[in-house]
């Protein structure tokens, strides 16, 4: 799943949004800087260069997750870690980068308090969480798709988790309750582009928890073929773009 994930949605679907965060997060200037929930590291790459003076270390629950970050950033210190129970010591920290992670934590707010807890004295958290599945460009039509093939049976995995914790006054009231002074809520469009709607559809069908929802319904590769087709048949053939919308909250310890 992860090399499917990396090489299928990466580019397309999060690195407009890792450009972005990383911006914020180097105006911040950290010196000590953790990502939580990295996955295959599109976020940290992105961090890495825009702040090249900080320390970076790269979590993931999913220890194959952080085997494929290890192999495509390098330069960040990888380690597993649950976001409810960090392995580090309080305050070592200035800043806290959680890219489109958040939506899969169990326990927010025990996660939210773990970020303030390893944040030096008035370090911050960035992190964004993805808007309603109707204003993703990608994600609606590949629902779409879904609903042809799985006809009254669809997967609610996209709308649940994802696109489950789409309030920003949620994720500034369970940042507020773990005790962070919330400083900024911005809503964000940027377009994805990807090489083809097919790739988009193989991304999310088989590199992404909505595999093992779509394999407990039927067969994954038929289920594929025909989101794909109903994606192509939407967007068009060859490269295809999409706006998407997420909501980027800065907070301070």
């Amino acid at each position: 799943m992860p090399d499917v994930y990396d090489r299928c949605l990466a580019d397309a679907v999060f690195r407009p949004f890792a450009v972005d965060v990383a911006r914020r997060a180097a105006r911040l200037r950290p010196s000590r800087v953790v990502e939580v929930a990295a996955g295959t590291g599109v976020a940290t790459a992105e961090l890495l260069a825009a702040t090249p003076e900080a320390h970076l270390t790269a979590t993931d629950l999913n220890p194959a997750m952080v085997e494929a970050g290890e192999e495509r950033v390098a330069a960040a210190a990888w380690q597993r870690a649950d976001a409810s129970s960090l392995p580090f010591d309080d305050g070592v920290f200035d800043l806290v980068v959680c890219q489109f992670g958040v939506m899969f934590f169990p326990d927010r707010p025990a996660a939210y308090s773990e970020f303030r807890r390893v944040l030096a004295p008035s370090g911050h958290v960035l992190v964004n969480t993805w808007d309603r599945i109707d204003t993703h460009g990608f994600a609606r039509v590949l629902v779409e798709g879904l609903e042809r093939a799985l006809t009254g049976d669809v997967p609610a995995f996209l709308a649940q988790v994802p696109h489950g914790y789409a309030d920003p006054q949620v994720v500034v009231g369970d940042l507020r309750g773990a005790g962070l002074e919330v400083e900024s809520v911005e809503t964000v469009t940027l377009e994805g582009r990807a090489a083809s709607a097919a790739d988009v559809a193989t991304g999310f069908c088989t590199g992404t928890p909505l595999r093992g929802e779509i394999e407990a319904r039927g067969d994954l590769d038929e289920t594929t073929r025909l989101v794909a087709a109903h994606m192509t048949a939407v967007l068009g053939e060859g490269p295809v773009s999409a706006a998407m919308t997420a909501h980027v909250v800065q907070a301070r310890r």
